[in-house]
């Protein structure tokens, strides 16, 4: 008998509970963050391709090739921790039509230049060296981290901003959140692929801009549920 009132107990106060939870007022909104940000840097991703009958003579031009861009980088005054070789690769391909066999030397490096002004300068530079693709470009911040964590305090900020407009003609104020839900996408850097060489100028004493640097946009996106009172 008393194990049973105990239970009784126990499930009666359960249900009080329940019943005070569901009655605790509340608002749920979302609010965005957004930081617009000048890139102080650029990655930038190139490599070196041959094709011919011979497979050592293919990797030694090659190799040759590479030998003079990384001179050229190191002279340039690029840091030794800012540029590396990404990947290196030597393979046979079959051309069905000619019905002949060739091989393929390619190796690719990336550089981080942390001075966007001399973009052109560094492109052309290696231009001269031999290189024969650009895969792509990518603008970056140095301070990107700090740029998110202002992007996420907007973010909140908007979100009780909203809270407050809809409570206003309520007499009631937005007291402690009690769930943040984070909502915002990966960030991608904006990126320029396969680059055109018809695009550059082979002319060294033009004095032109080939890119538009912009912006960076980092976006933060929450939902975040706040008790009223």
């Amino acid at each position: 008998m008393k194990k049973s009132i105990i239970i009784l107990f126990a499930a009666a106060m359960t249900t009080m509970n329940a019943q005070e939870n569901k009655l605790v007022p509340q608002i749920s909104v979302s609010g965005e963050g957004k930081i617009k940000v000048t890139p102080d840097r650029v990655v930038v991703n190139f490599g070196v391709d041959n094709v011919g009958k011979d497979a050592t003579e293919v990797k030694k031009l090659n190799d040759e090739t590479v030998d003079k861009v990384i001179k050229f980088i190191k002279k340039f005054g690029i840091p030794t921790a800012d540029f590396k070789t990404t990947n290196v690769s030597l393979h046979k391909t079959y051309d069905y039509d000619k019905k002949k066999h060739s091989y393929q030397a390619s190796q690719s490096i990336t550089i981080t230049l942390k001075d966007i002004t001399k973009y052109d300068e560094l492109m052309m530079g290696l231009v001269d060296t031999g290189i024969n693709n650009i895969s792509n470009v990518e603008f970056k911040s140095s301070k990107m981290e700090e740029h998110k964590s202002d992007a996420r305090k907007l973010a909140i900020l908007d979100a009780k901003k909203k809270a407050e407009d809809y409570v206003s003609v309520l007499n009631q104020k937005v007291g402690k959140a009690i769930l943040i839900t984070d909502n915002s996408q990966p960030y991608y850097p904006p990126m320029y692929k396969n680059m055109a060489f018809a695009e550059m100028s082979t002319d060294a004493g033009s004095d032109r801009e080939t890119l538009a640097i912009g912006e960076l946009e980092i976006i933060t996106n929450v939902s975040v549920s706040f008790v009223l009172e």
